[in-house]
């Protein structure tokens, strides 16, 4: 249990955040959300965004008030912490297998608009019965094989056979297809991501020709990931969008573009000056994910974090990082944003540098 006694009051100042903690500037992010949903507007594209990301109802409730038509998440634990926050229209663009999953998703139909995704005609099949067996219908969308090469149906005769299995499956709403180019969002160079990011979308639009071709209406062509998200959105016929890492942005995707804006550190605190070009923070591996590379050290300049250990981060200091001292706060940032945000129970937000809202990240370890 989190004890709260221990967070400060709003107008506290950031530097009374005890650490390791997750700092949002709540400004950007909001900024982050209405750039992308104006997008979306401007392009006649409807955002879906990823809660992996945030994995916190409040910041699925921030995307639908700008115009989200609802959210994406990753499991069925994400979409049960989001339906109890409030968040009514939900996609799982993954598999959900098995009948102890099966029954938790047809259960959420209850509350919820539930969609998910398939790729196999035996789960739909147990999809189906479990919904049909209750009276409930939830929405299947085909997951295409865009060159991920990770999950999916080939385009042509298997992606329009099993939207014939769908459609004929009681209990069961063929909505349309998905098609993730997630192996060309974190390409550098922007022409070659656009390129790979074209040929995927084309991939997924051939597989809705042989469906519509077929007899069967698609309604829903979803896809993108934050850093494709300005050439599938631009793309005639995708319906909506399911970026998840622009809200904060992370030291990764900066590195692809700056569209938006980074809103996330982590806040951590010199535990020890052990020699004059070396500083200890209490900030390691179980408050920060490295699957992406160390993090990068934004205030201070002359810092930079070189070794992680379970608990502690190393930085060597040089100039004025020199002047560095026991109990000083340092605001880190992560290099992948979503791994990291896992680990932590809670968001403290602020505006101008002082502490707004601690938000729970009910998603938090939710990956059944």
């Amino acid at each position: 249990m989190v004890d709260l006694q221990y967070f400060p009051l709003p107008g506290a100042s950031i530097n009374e955040i005890d650490t390791p903690a997750i700092v949002v500037d709540l400004d950007v992010a909001e900024a982050n959300i209405a750039r992308l949903q104006a997008f979306g507007d401007a392009n006649g594209t409807s955002i879906r965004p990823h809660s992996k990301t945030h994995k916190s109802p409040v910041f699925a409730r921030k995307q639908i008030e700008a115009g989200a038509i609802g959210i994406c998440c990753a499991k069925v634990g994400e979409a049960e912490a989001m339906v109890a926050g409030g968040v009514k229209n939900i996609l799982i663009p993954n598999q959900v297998v098995g009948s102890t999953k099966i029954t938790r998703l047809v259960a959420l139909a209850s509350e919820a608009n539930i969609v998910v995704a398939a790729d196999d005609p035996d789960n739909v099949e147990q999809l189906s019965a479990a919904a049909s067996g209750v009276g409930k219908e939830i929405g299947v969308i085909v997951e295409v094989n865009v060159g991920m090469n990770r999950c999916g149906t080939e385009p042509g005769e298997d992606t329009t056979a099993l939207a014939r299995v769908i459609t004929d499956s009681p209990g069961l709403r063929f909505d349309g297809v998905m098609g993730y180019e997630g192996h060309t969002v974190a390409v550098r160079d922007e022409s070659e991501r656009r390129a790979n990011a074209e040929l995927a979308m084309n991939t997924l639009l051939s597989a809705v020709d042989s469906i519509e071709a077929a007899g069967m209406p698609v309604n829903v062509i979803s896809a993108s990931g934050t850093g494709t998200y300005n050439i599938t959105g631009t793309m005639d016929r995708i319906t909506d969008l399911q970026c998840g890492s622009y809200i904060f942005m992370d030291g990764d995707y900066l590195e692809v573009f700056q569209d938006f804006k980074p809103a996330l550190t982590v806040l951590a605190t010199v535990i020890s000056r052990p020699t004059s070009d070396r500083a200890v923070l209490d900030t390691g591996m179980k408050a920060m994910s490295i699957d992406r590379g160390l993090p990068i050290v934004v205030d201070v300049p002359g810092a930079q974090y070189t070794s992680i250990s379970e608990e502690h981060g190393v930085m060597v200091v040089e100039g004025d990082a020199q002047r560095l001292k026991v109990g000083d706060k340092i605001q880190l940032r992560p290099m992948h944003g979503d791994t990291t945000i896992n680990l932590h129970s809670h968001y403290f937000g602020v505006r101008n540098g002082k502490m707004d809202s601690v938000i729970e990240i009910a998603g938090r370890g939710r990956f059944r």
